[in-house]
C-alpha cells in the first residue's frame, strides 16, 4: 500500500530537482540584469536583446526614456526590434501596429479607430539606467515587483572613474560566477599578465559572510595579486567586486576595483559587463583614463580572454566529474546560492499549480 505513495514522492523530488537545475541554468528570476551599454541605444535606435533564453527588444523614445518588452508583435508576431521608435511606443515594420513601453496596443493605423487598442497584449520589462548601463527586471512569482536598484559606489559616486566593458562568453553563466568565485586561479591562468604575474602559487582560502553575501579572499597574501573578491548575492542582485592591485607603473590612485555584473543569454552562453574604476580626481583622474585607454585595456582584454578561452573549453557536463579541494569554498559558495534561490523560486510556482 505504501509503494505508490513513496514512487510518487519520488517522481516529484526527481521533478523538481529537474526544476531547479533548468532554472540554475536559464538564470534566477527575481534579479536585475544588465543586457546592454546605454551608449549603445541612441534616441530613435531599436536593439534586440536575448537574455534568460528570452527575446526582448530595447528602444529609446525621443525623449530619452527606455522601452522594453518581448520581441513580438502582437498582429503577426512578427519582431518588433524591426520596427520603428514612434511617440507612442515601438511600430511593427510589418503592418504598422504600434505597442507603448507597458505592452498594450497604442495604435492600429490600418484600422484607424480599433477595439484592440488598450489592450495589454505584449510582455513589458522594467527598465532602469545606471551608470552606462541598461538594468532590466525579470520578475519571479514570488517577487513579480522589482527590488530597488542599490549599484555600488564605485560606479556611483562621482569620485570614482570607471569604464563599462562588455562581451559574450559563451559558456554557461554558472562557470562565469564560479571563476570569479575562486581567487587562486589567478596566479596560474594569468601568470603572464601586467599585474596577476606576482604572489605565491600556494595559499589557502577564507569564506566570510556579509551581509549582502559573502567574500572569498587567500589567507596568507592580500594586495599582490587577484587575492579577495567580495560575491554580493542577495536578491534583487548577483554581482562580484574584485580588487586589482596595481603597481607604481600602474599610474596614481589606489588598485583598480573590477565591478561584474553576469547576464545569462542562454543555457550555452552569457554576456559579462565589467565596470572597470578607480577612485582618482582631477588630473590623476584624466591621468588614469588616459592610461588605461592607452595601454592598459588591452592588457585587461587580454586577461578577460584567457578566461573565456578556459571557461569555452569545459564540457557542460564537467561538475559531475570534479574533484574539489580546499581552494573552492567560494565556487561551493556561490552554487549553493543559485540552488537555494532556484529551488526557492520553483517551489513557489509548483504550489500555485491547480492541484
Amino acid at each position: 500500500m505504501n509503494a505508490e505513495p513513496e514512487g510518487g514522492c519520488a517522481a516529484e523530488g526527481s521533478r523538481l530537482q529537474e526544476l531547479v537545475e533548468a532554472r540554475i541554468n536559464s538564470g534566477l528570476l527575481g534579479h536585475w540584469y544588465v543586457v546592454a551599454r546605454s551608449a549603445d541605444i541612441r534616441p530613435g535606435a531599436v536593439q534586440a536583446v536575448k537574455a534568460l533564453g528570452r527575446e526582448l527588444v530595447l528602444w529609446r523614445a525621443p525623449d530619452g526614456t527606455l522601452g522594453c518588452l518581448e520581441d513580438r508583435c502582437p498582429h503577426r508576431g512578427a519582431r518588433l526590434s524591426h520596427g520603428i521608435v514612434r511617440a507612442s511606443g515601438i511600430a511593427c515594420r510589418y503592418h504598422g501596429v504600434t505597442v507603448d513601453c507597458a505592452g498594450r496596443v497604442a495604435e492600429v493605423p490600418a484600422l484607424g479607430k480599433s477595439g484592440l487598442e488598450g489592450r495589454h497584449a505584449v510582455l513589458n520589462y522594467r527598465v532602469r539606467e545606471a551608470s552606462d548601463g541598461v538594468f532590466v527586471y525579470f520578475p519571479s512569482q514570488e517577487r513579480p515587483e522589482p527590488g530597488e536598484l542599490l549599484l555600488p559606489p564605485e560606479i556611483t559616486a562621482p569620485e570614482h572613474a570607471h569604464f563599462l566593458c562588455t562581451s559574450v562568453w559563451p559558456c554557461n553563466y554558472r562557470y562565469a560566477a564560479e571563476n570569479l568565485a575562486d581567487p587562486m586561479h589567478g596566479i596560474y591562468l594569468h601568470a603572464q599578465s601586467f599585474t596577476l604575474a606576482l604572489g605565491a602559487r600556494q595559499d589557502t582560502v577564507e569564506l566570510a559572510a556579509t551581509s549582502t553575501g559573502f567574500i572569498v579572499k587567500r589567507a596568507g597574501q592580500q594586495g599582490v595579486n587577484f587575492d579577495w573578491v567580495e560575491i554580493v548575492a542577495r536578491p534583487p542582485l548577483f554581482h562580484a567586486r574584485v580588487l586589482i592591485p596595481y603597481p607604481l607603473a600602474g599610474g596614481p590612485g589606489p588598485a583598480m576595483t573590477v565591478i561584474c555584473f553576469l547576464t545569462p543569454v542562454d543555457e550555452q552562453s552569457c554576456r559579462i559587463f565589467f565596470w572597470r574604476t578607480r577612485q582618482v580626481q582631477g588630473v590623476a583622474r584624466e591621468t588614469w583614463r588616459f592610461m588605461f585607454r592607452a595601454t592598459f585595456e588591452d592588457r585587461h582584454w587580454e586577461v578577460l580572454e584567457q578566461d573565456r578561452e578556459m571557461l569555452a573549453a569545459m564540457r557542460e557536463d564537467a561538475r559531475d566529474h570534479e574533484l574539489l579541494y580546499q581552494h573552492d569554498l567560494g565556487v561551493a559558495r556561490v552554487r549553493r546560492y543559485l540552488a537555494q534561490e532556484a529551488r526557492r523560486q520553483v517551489q513557489v510556482e509548483l504550489a500555485s499549480e491547480p492541484r
